[in-house]
């Protein structure tokens, strides 16, 4: 990782990568059956990989994006417990929107990317309802402030969906449908020892789940427990002492110490030390030329050198590359220019733009 010389990076695939979305994305209606429980949240990697490269318009034309949004709104669910999105429609070829079942119930995590997704389509989100959304998301909090993924005490609950509220309710600008004052002391029972945070109280700490902590606490309205800075100055010192040391060798992060290195901890650590101010700490040649031996010939960009490619990894890879573009000491051309990032929704400044201009709609009233 040394910065004595310039480093040569290789092109960044833009074109290989682009198609390797596409070709998932034109997949969404009728394959993939092995990440049909996911392929709302598959969506938005793909999408989200093409607005990165800035070739949402170029790769794609209108009659599939306009495909695109429509599909994303036939996985819009309803039910005693509120109005979101449901991972896709396995299962369910019909069913009562007014009484779902468990099978079409809304999901709290890709109820999240839906909003991002529509968001990057430019949806004028007139179909949302806006007061079930919120009803939703009170029906998945628990006692301990935690959210369950779905209405009901049903499915997982940890800092994740914690998370994706945060996001849910700063994206709709209304605070009204989770109880700030319980989830923040949630978040901070999930910080370890070593100044990361883990899925849960008493976990080990991970990169993945120490940004959504972070990138919560930074979305808490005014009106929360915190103020100012939600981590105290040694709490701060010690966290961006954890997450820089995360930085291995081969110049990529691992999530977790002593692990290897792995694209989607590259933003996940590198986001995160963006949220803390501290992102001149991280070694931008060594990450870059991680990334780039992470490429996959035929498109898209893998967990590791060698591995086989896949949305998940190409976003966040994309994502990690748009926070911590290669510094003066690196040799690239232009294909390594990526749009800006939102770090705290995780998506670019002007999708993010979009859907907090948006999704509001008018004054919510629940």
């Amino acid at each position: 990782m040394s910065d004595e010389a310039t480093l040569q990076l290789p092109l960044l695939a833009r074109v290989g990568h682009a198609q390797h979305c596409k070709i998932c994305l034109q997949g969404l209606p009728s394959s993939q059956v092995d990440v049909d429980s996911a392929r709302l949240a598959l969506a938005f990697y793909c999408l989200g990989s093409l607005d990165l490269l800035n070739s949402l318009e170029s790769r794609t034309n209108d009659f599939e994006r306009q495909d695109w949004r429509e599909w994303i709104w036939e996985q819009h669910t309803q039910g005693r417990y509120g109005t979101g999105f449901k991972p896709s429609s396995y299962m369910t070829p019909s069913h009562n929107l007014d009484n779902y079942t468990e099978f079409d119930a809304p999901h709290m995590i890709t109820t999240y990317t839906a909003l991002l997704s529509l968001s990057i389509l430019k949806d004028d989100f007139s179909r949302l309802d806006r007061p079930g959304l919120l009803k939703f998301l009170r029906a998945c909090q628990k006692d301990d402030g935690s959210f369950y993924t779905e209405p009901g005490q049903g499915g997982d609950s940890d800092i994740r969906t914690t998370y994706c509220a945060f996001a849910i309710s700063s994206m709709l600008d209304d605070w009204s449908g989770i109880d700030v004052d319980r989830a923040i002391p949630y978040i901070t029972a999930c910080r370890t020892y070593e100044g990361g945070y883990g899925q849960s109280p008493f976990c080990e700490a991970q990169g993945g789940t120490t940004y959504c902590a972070l990138a919560s606490l930074y979305l808490a309205p005014s009106s929360s427990p915190i103020r100012g800075e939600p981590l105290t100055a040694q709490q701060r010192r010690q966290t961006i002492r954890w997450l820089v040391h995360n930085q291995g060798q081969s110049g990529g992060f691992h999530g977790r110490t002593e692990k290897e290195a792995d694209a989607c901890y590259c933003f996940w650590c590198g986001a995160s030390l963006e949220l803390l101010g501290a992102k001149d700490l991280v070694t931008t040649s060594a990450l870059a030329s991680f990334l780039a031996r992470c490429q996959f010939k035929f498109g898209g960009i893998a967990k590791s050198p060698g591995e086989h490619p896949d949305p998940y990894h190409t976003y966040l890879s994309l994502a990690a590359i748009s926070i911590h573009p290669p510094g003066p000491d690196t040799t690239t051309s232009t294909s390594w220019n990526i749009k800006p990032l939102d770090a705290l929704i995780n998506t670019t400044k002007e999708t993010a733009e979009w859907a907090r201009s948006h999704i509001p709609g008018q004054k919510i009233k629940s």
